[in-house]
């Protein structure tokens, strides 16, 4: 391989691996890496991060109340003796002496005006009371190869695309106990409406009880109800099941979100926050879910073969709240949450794509290009994060590099920082073992910062949306997080987009609050060493 060459697979973002088979003959493998995040960071999503932490409120007390007030403070200090302050307000001639009686009348309005408006615009926290992932019964796992014998049975694969899921499913990282719904597992598959249907009940439910029984929360105390499924949208909808099932109340605000990939459990988080924000004292329940009865592929295009070898069932169920008296009890405070839409480039917007195939077989096709589109909605994201949660010595850091590099056109790298300075968790979407090990490259991580998500991956494979819950319970089953700890959740999927969630935990959770964890009982066996693709 010449210069050249070199620098062409560079630019595609390529890398070339090499296997002897034999004395006499080798393999290569060429595939697609993500880009490195530390080559270039784009100016205009550094200054949308700082934008974020500029809200009305923030731009309210620095601009007006805390020059106000430290003008007020200089003022009575250079015209009163300090051990005299307090008779400013009991003596008559002191007070004529010292200040106009009505500019500090209105001084003070002025001040209690400017709190008040602070107060009233000030963003409420919003608390993350508990969560609950749905552990489906032990009759619905099915090892790897079950999982081929019954693909291999279904009689609908030629023997190249048998071939070719063999090959995905022993490199995809997923282990011998992720779970099936009944309809793909029955002999013949049942893929109708009442089976998927049966499927999410079981898995909505299913967490929405833990949810419930963990809490001390009633049906009836929820006001906020927000549920995600992308590819299973029935009338009535998921939501309204719910509100049927546990009989909610009559102006309960319910959305149903469908369509939006693996990263909409996020958006769920967003939009409870937002209705949060406008409606004091309530609760929140997000479900995030997706449902594969309906969507399980039989044909022979490959690009849509990759979504039966790797999703699998499962879900997850929120409490979110912004009473103050949940704060002493509530494992977690919403911190930020950031979200970059790619969708106006057809490259990211067709990346992620359900269509037919060539015999009118509906799937959900994933593009070659996937990795990088993946790689430049992350690199976007985590830039616009960086402003919001890097310690302020990083951030300096950063500031002067940037300012030599606008400013006086130094021709020096952008400064990155490690961001492992600014979280102790890393909740990563379990996509695929190919995007967790380009991830832990670029970012820099250790093998104890992806073991949550790696081994969700192994055990429950990807269960789109809900995956960051089962990353997050697994943290807590190890006994890892402590009061103050901070976790990143960042997820992605189809748009394409990519949201990061920061959370700030309130309190230890020790090893033996496992109600409701779905690692209960089983935790002590990992992390497992998962075998090498070849």
């Amino acid at each position: 391989m010449d210069r050249r060459d070199s620098i062409e697979m560079d630019k595609e973002r390529l890398t070339a691996e090499m296997a002897f088979k034999d004395s006499s003959s080798a393999v290569i493998r060429i595939r697609q890496r993500l880009p490195d995040f530390l080559q270039s960071v784009k100016l205009k999503y550094v200054k949308l991060g700082y934008g974020y932490s500029c809200n009305p409120a923030t731009i309210l007390m620095f601009a007006l109340i805390l020059p106000l007030f430290i003008a007020t403070l200089v003022q009575f200090s250079t015209s009163l003796q300090l051990d005299r302050v307090s008779e400013l307000w009991t003596n008559q001639a002191l007070r004529l002496e010292s200040i106009d009686a009505a500019t500090r009348l209105t001084g003070s309005l002025v001040l209690f005006f400017l709190f008040g408006l602070y107060y009233s615009k000030r963003s409420r926290p919003v608390y993350l009371v508990d969560f609950a992932c749905y552990k489906p019964e032990d009759d619905r796992k099915m090892s790897v190869d079950s999982f081929l014998k019954m693909t291999e049975d279904s009689g609908a694969f030629n023997e190249d695309t048998l071939q070719f899921q063999r090959r995905i499913s022993t490199r995809s990282g997923l282990g011998d106990e992720t779970y099936f719904p009944r309809g793909i597992t029955s002999t013949p598959p049942t893929l109708c409406m009442a089976e998927a249907r049966s499927e999410a009940e079981a898995v909505m439910f299913g967490a929405l009880d833990s949810l419930f029984e963990k809490t001390g929360v009633k049906p009836k105390d929820i006001g906020i109800l927000i549920v995600n499924c992308s590819l299973f949208n029935p009338t009535p909808s998921l939501s309204a099941m719910i509100v049927n099932h546990y009989n909610l109340r009559t102006d309960i605000k319910s959305y149903n979100l469908g369509g939006m990939g693996c990263s909409a459990g996020l958006i769920s988080i967003e939009l409870a926050k937002n209705l949060l924000q406008a409606n004091p004292n309530t609760y929140a329940v997000v479900v995030s879910t997706e449902n594969i009865t309906l969507n399980w592929y039989f044909g022979n295009d490959r690009s849509m073969l990759l979504c039966n070898c790797i999703f699998r069932m499962g879900g997850a169920a929120v409490l979110l709240s912004n009473k103050s008296k949940d704060k002493a009890r509530s494992k977690y405070q919403l911190v930020h949450l950031v979200r970059t839409h790619k969708g106006a480039d057809d490259e990211h917007y067709n990346c992620v794509y359900q269509r037919e195939d060539d015999k009118e077989t509906i799937g959900v096709s994933l593009a070659r290009e996937l990795m990088a589109v993946a790689g430049d909605a992350l690199k976007t994201n985590i830039t616009t994060l960086g402003p919001l949660v890097l310690p302020f010595t990083e951030q300096f850091m950063f500031f002067v590099t940037l300012v030599r590099k606008k400013v006086f056109k130094a021709k020096v790298k952008p400064y990155i920082p490690d961001f492992k300075l600014a979280f102790e968790h890393f909740c990563i979407h379990a996509g695929g073992r190919a995007v967790l090990d380009e991830l832990q490259k670029n970012l820099q991580l250790t093998d104890w910062h992806m073991e949550p998500s790696r081994m969700t991956l192994h055990r429950f494979g990807n269960t789109s949306s809900s995956s960051l819950w089962y990353e997050l319970a697994y943290t807590e089953a190890k006994g890892r997080v402590s009061g103050g700890d901070r976790v990143w959740q960042i997820a992605f999927g189809s748009g394409f987009k990519c949201n990061s969630a920061v959370w700030k935990a309130l309190r230890p959770t020790p090893m033996n609050e496992s109600r409701g964890n779905p690692w209960q009982g089983e935790v002590e066996k990992y992390p497992v060493k998962v075998p090498l693709a070849n």
